[in-house]
């Protein structure tokens, strides 16, 4: 099985200066640098690498599926789709099922990707982001000429507690390190690689389309130094 196979002798691993700066918890960058650390103890290989357009990747990813959700939403009107709630009128029946059927971040979504494919803010927002998808999966390309796999810490911080944070942009800037992926269409995952504070860090490894075979080598590999140790508090 794919997974069991932990030999990383050679590979070369592309570590970004760009998910190292400002922002990360030293405790997350210290258990991701031991980590990478051992991964070489095991033959394999850490180049830097650049990722200029990761810090574009928040406001990328949130115009692009805010726009999507829009779309793709808009036809659980409560006649052909989704959960309908009666009214006395078919105004009063799309209200009060597109009022109750979609929860607050559903609905904050669902306004801001219709502002961004509105006629007057098209071009301005959403044609941009589409081309800034395009810079962050062309870093990609550019970064896989060189290396086998990418990783990354997987959060900057360790996990919050539930209801600590309430404003929706701290909580997005929580999954700045692994958008780039999923803009880019790549295949990632995340593996723990120690503790910080009694929490979990984890470490995320980016491969090349189609090659998810080379990062499952790497997760287990890392499994392997990185033991689970029992019940989280």
């Amino acid at each position: 099985p794919l997974a069991k196979e932990s030999d990383v002798y050679g590979l070369r691993i592309g570590v970004p200066a760009e998910y190292f700066a400002e922002g990360i918890d030293p405790e997350v960058e210290t258990r991701v640098r031991e980590a990478l650390r051992a991964l070489e103890a095991r033959g394999a290989v850490c180049v830097p690498v650049s990722l200029p357009s990761t810090r574009y990747a928040v406001a990328t990813y949130y115009i692009v599926a805010s726009a999507e959700a829009s779309s793709n939403l808009s036809r659980f009107d409560g006649v052909r789709y989704g959960a309908r709630v009666a009214g006395e009128s078919l105004h009063e029946m799309y209200e009060r099922t597109r009022s109750r059927g979609f929860g607050a971040e559903v609905k904050r979504r669902i306004l801001l990707g219709t502002f961004v494919l509105s006629a007057g803010y098209y071009d301005a927002y959403y044609k941009k982001a589409m081309d800034q998808r395009r810079r962050i999966a062309q870093d990609f390309a550019q970064v896989f000429r060189e290396v086998d796999v990418v990783c990354t810490p997987t959060t900057p911080t360790t996990a919050f507690r539930l209801g600590e944070k309430s404003d929706p942009l701290s909580m997005y800037l929580a999954d700045i390190y692994t958008l780039p992926a999923s803009l880019a269409g790549l295949p990632a995952l995340s593996v723990p690689c120690g503790f910080a504070g009694a929490l979990p860090v984890g470490l995320q490894v980016i491969g090349r389309p189609w090659d998810e075979a080379t990062i499952l080598r790497v997760a287990a590999a890392t499994e392997g130094d990185f033991p689970a140790r029992g019940a989280l508090p």
